[in-house]
């Protein structure tokens, strides 16, 4: 006999979070690490802006999308275009494709960056403290990159990278908190839940 009660099918999809979370957080250490003085602009940092940064997160949000989350597949697809959209106006212009952007170009680009990221914090405030550091540092982080370049003040861009550091650190810690909690099964790494 078949049975006619469908029976529900069992989400067998890994949780993406601490791939979109580490491949972001690594690749803004280290072009915060530039920011704040310690190397040029290199190819491991757009290397890194297009295949982990970009790519990675990318598939994260793909995968968020399967899993019916929203703010996931928002963040993490979105960003992953940023870095992709990074690499492209950096390397645009060294190749000669087009002029690349002015400072009052990329106070916009910025500016316009700082303000999805502060519209997005909100969303952490029902999710977890961890998430909120990060969203409310990469906020900090984008207003202080976008008033460094429209003063040109190279202490407010270096002071941006070292911010930049922290919000990089934070959301590795974030990912590798995730990975490790479920891989224990429980609290390895606290992530501070809104109750």
């Amino acid at each position: 006999m078949i049975p006619t009660t469908p029976v529900p099918a069992k989400d067998g999809t890994a949780n993406p979070a601490p791939l979109g979370l580490c491949a972001f957080g690594m690749t803004t250490v280290l072009l915060n690490l530039h920011n704040a003085g310690f190397f040029e602009l290199n190819s491991m940092i757009l290397a890194m802006g297009i295949f982990y940064g970009g790519l990675a997160q990318v598939i994260a949000g793909i995968i968020e999308a399967k899993k019916n989350n929203t703010f996931g597949l928002t963040a993490f697809t979105s960003y992953g275009f940023f870095w992709l959209s990074l690499v492209g106006l950096i390397l645009m212009g060294k190749w000669g494709w087009i002029d690349g952007p002015k400072d009052n170009a990329m106070v916009a680009y910025l500016s316009i960056w700082g303000l999805f990221t502060f519209c997005l914090f909100f969303g952490t405030l029902k999710l977890n403290k961890a998430l909120q550091f990060v969203f409310g540092s990469l906020t900090i982080l984008f207003v202080l990159l976008a008033v460094g370049d429209s003063t040109g003040n190279a202490s407010i861009k270096h002071l941006a990278g070292y911010e930049g550091i922290i919000c990089g650190l934070s959301a590795i810690y974030t990912g590798i908190a995730n990975v490790l909690n479920e891989v224990y099964g429980k609290t390895v790494l606290p992530i501070g839940p809104v109750k």
